[in-house]
């Protein structure tokens, strides 16, 4: 993760960032299309208006580079989670032989879970720069990651990533033969969403001592 006075000059896109958003969600398209994926066609239309919405937040309060580059990793992991297949010999959890359901570790750690566990500490990065950019101390300074902050900032992550199970019930509702999981599956990627949140509140927690440390000498 970049230093969070990365700012992106005038709020803009990066154009080398444009282009890697186009060129995935692309080919996820072209995927989703080839292969029959209905599910995932559904996945990237939530995409396109996530995107809308991070432009949105990103006009406002001006996202750094670094988080921005983050968010589309995370973007580029899901629907690559979707669509990759995996060799029938890999350990994964059947019946769908595609990166989500892939074992890392057998029984103990799936690659949907790590996606999880990314991308809501990512999003716990990104409600602490939108309440950053928002919000001032009481001093009328900038608003410094203290625990009760960076504690709402991991409770908006841990927020977001049960919204994302909510998407996930929608879409068990309206299409057939999703990925989704069941009730386990679910808990698992709630757990890895919290362990993701408060990674990322201590990263923040830490890089801002770093600073202050260097900014003292």
């Amino acid at each position: 993760m970049a230093d969070d006075s990365d700012r992106v000059v005038g709020r803009g896109w990066p154009r080398g960032l444009v282009a890697f958003t186009l060129a995935y969600l692309l080919a996820a398209v072209a995927g989703a299309v080839v292969s029959g994926n209905r599910e995932f066609v559904f996945y990237i239309v939530v995409m396109l208006v996530l995107i809308a919405v991070i432009a949105l937040v990103h006009r406002r309060a001006g996202l750094t580079a670094g988080l921005l580059w983050a968010l589309n990793a995370w973007g580029l992991m899901h629907m690559a989670g979707g669509l990759v297949p995996v060799p029938g010999h890999w350990p994964y959890n059947p019946p769908h032989a595609v990166l989500y359901s892939l074992w890392l570790v057998p029984d103990l750690l799936k690659y949907d879970q790590v996606v999880h566990a990314y991308g809501f500490g990512v999003t716990t990065w990104l409600c602490w720069q939108a309440l950053r950019s928002a919000v001032r101390d009481g001093g009328g300074g900038v608003l410094r990651p203290r625990a009760g902050v960076l504690t709402l900032c991991a409770a908006g992550g841990m927020g977001f990533g049960a919204f994302n199970e909510v998407i996930e019930f929608i879409a068990t509702l309206t299409l057939p033969n999703t990925n989704v999981g069941g009730y386990v599956n679910t808990g698992w990627d709630l757990v890895a969403n919290l362990i993701g949140c408060v990674a990322a509140a201590l990263w923040i927690r830490w890089r801002e001592g770093a600073a202050a440390a260097s900014s003292a000498r």
